[in-house]
């Protein structure tokens, strides 16, 4: 009784340190796959009941995300630390950051009929006052800092080049 029990154990030690020597599959598990550049293009027609995504064009804080995301992996390599690394990141997404901050201006504010001043609001997370651009930018923050760490941790690989074949 006591044997199949032991080679029991042992042959799950042998696939556990198996899996340990397999770098792919535990970057697979780490890194975050890029989005296809044409899906967002042309995503088809959605499944009845499902709501059909934003094109990246149309969502500003999509494309914000998968801004960062491709900066933040293709500057992990770096030698830098990881926060000026992400800072390095937003500063190349400044232009999706800004299109998310001038489509929360253009937005109406709060029981007015036009576009007004961003009001401040109690924060979901701090309770500290603050207003959508400074949340919007401390969003940018930390996700350039999760990417740029997530592409270390996981040796994950920068975003094929645009125009490659």
């Amino acid at each position: 009784m006591r044997a199949p029990s032991l080679i029991a154990a042992v042959a799950l030690t042998a696939l556990a340190v198996a899996a340990c020597n397999n770098p792919d599959r535990a970057a697979s598990r780490i890194c975050t796959p890029f989005a296809a550049a044409n899906a967002s293009a042309n995503p088809g027609p959605a499944a009845p009941g499902v709501a059909q995504p934003l094109p990246a064009a149309a969502d500003p804080a999509a494309a914000l995300d998968d801004c960062l995301h491709r900066w933040g992996y293709t500057l992990a390599a770096s030698s830098d630390r990881a926060q000026e690394v992400a800072q390095a990141a937003i500063a190349a997404c400044t232009p999706a950051l800004t299109r998310w901050n001038q489509q929360t201006l253009s937005a109406p504010a709060a029981g007015s009929q036009g576009p007004g001043p961003a009001e401040t609001a109690p924060s979901l997370l701090t309770g500290q006052a603050t207003t959508p651009i400074v949340e919007h930018y401390n969003y940018a923050q930390a996700r350039a800092l999760f990417y740029v760490v997530q592409g270390r941790a996981g040796k994950c690989a920068p975003p094929p080049a645009s125009g490659a074949k």
